[in-house]
């Protein structure tokens, strides 16, 4: 813990530990779980209730927002009732103890996704966390055109490796030629009949696998916005995510298969119309998102006072950016 600077005190702080009941001398240990882009969790065990707890340090947003651990807290606030996401417990963003976002949050098991033996699971957890209504004006950023959304959020990004002198020259002209195609489709999707909280970043990992008439979760709301399931499933479905933390690029046979179960378990739950071509949608637009965080993300990932480095990461950038699988994702974009 004492790799982020004063956590080890921020645990010891009455306020903390009076608000999860924990004993006022400092009994629990806590261990690194994991660490993605811009958290990191640690474990530890109650000592009064024998709970499993992840205490989740924030140093940054990909959203841009000054209170980004408030807004992932109140995220699993409105998804509690899913029964598929951690359970929030406290959130202090206020950054006066500590220069960092903290929140604690139920400890849910589970490995990750199998893209082989598992992909029904995760159509089952999706369509129960997409059927959960969060009332007509949830705290949650709301994108009126969530193509034209994504467009400007993968224009942003490729503007550090565009603007960076580290970037190749020819990959960078790619790029641009991709962006220009995806922004021609922009436009091509009406406002969806339908609106929950989606996940926008559905890898692998951020999927709990327990098995049939067990647990399966979705972990990982960093960046939940009110929007189109159609998103959250091109997402999932999309090269550039399935590839992430695998080798996996999904056949169609395999694609077609989970949005027919999907599709299946929703039907009755909320207005599923169209839903199958608005995911073809945002498939290609998904790929450029992907593509273009990568871009960005190599840039910081040169940068020697990067606070949170990943090697499995720094690998996987370096293929995205390949140009055999650049390439590659032109042919899903058109």
């Amino acid at each position: 813990m004492n790799q982020v600077q004063g956590l080890e005190e921020y645990i010891k702080w009455r306020g903390y530990r009076e608000s999860l009941g924990l004993p006022k001398e400092v009994r629990e240990e806590y261990r690194m779980l994991a660490q993605g882009e811009y958290n990191r969790n640690y474990l530890f065990l109650h000592p009064v209730t024998g709970k499993k707890l992840v205490l989740r340090v924030n140093f940054g947003s990909q959203m841009h927002l000054e209170n980004q651990i408030e807004y992932e807290f109140h995220a699993l606030e409105l998804l509690k009732d899913s029964g598929r996401t951690p359970s929030p417990m406290y959130v202090d963003g206020s950054k006066k103890k500590i220069p960092y976002g903290v929140m604690v949050m139920e400890y849910l098991p589970g490995h990750p996704l199998d893209y082989g033996k598992e992909l029904l699971y995760a159509a089952d957890c999706l369509a129960d966390i997409h059927s959960i209504p969060v009332g007509r004006e949830p705290p949650l950023i709301t994108p009126d055109n969530p193509l034209k959304a994504i467009m400007e959020e993968c224009g942003e990004m490729f503007r550090t490796y565009e603007a960076s002198a580290l970037g190749d020259e020819g990959k960078k002209r790619k790029i641009r030629r991709m962006l220009e195609r995806g922004w021609s489709r922009a436009d091509s999707l009406s406002k969806p009949v339908y609106r929950c909280c989606i996940n926008t970043e559905l890898n692998s990992t951020n999927f709990l696998i327990n098995g049939e008439g067990k647990g399966n979760y979705l972990i990982d709301w960093e960046k939940p916005v009110y929007g189109d399931p159609a998103q959250d499933l091109g997402h999932f479905l999309a090269p550039t995510t399935t590839f992430w933390k695998t080798d996996v690029i999904l056949e169609r046979e395999q694609m077609e298969k989970f949005v027919d179960v999907y599709l299946e378990k929703a039907a009755g739950r909320f207005d599923i119309k169209g839903v199958k071509e608005r995911i073809r949608a945002y498939i290609p637009i998904t790929c450029l998102r992907g593509i273009t965080w990568c871009a960005m993300a190599w840039v910081e990932y040169q940068q020697p006072d990067k606070e949170i480095i990943n090697e499995s990461t720094a690998r996987k950038l370096e293929a995205y950016l390949s140009h055999e699988f650049l390439d590659k994702m032109e042919g899903f974009v058109g």
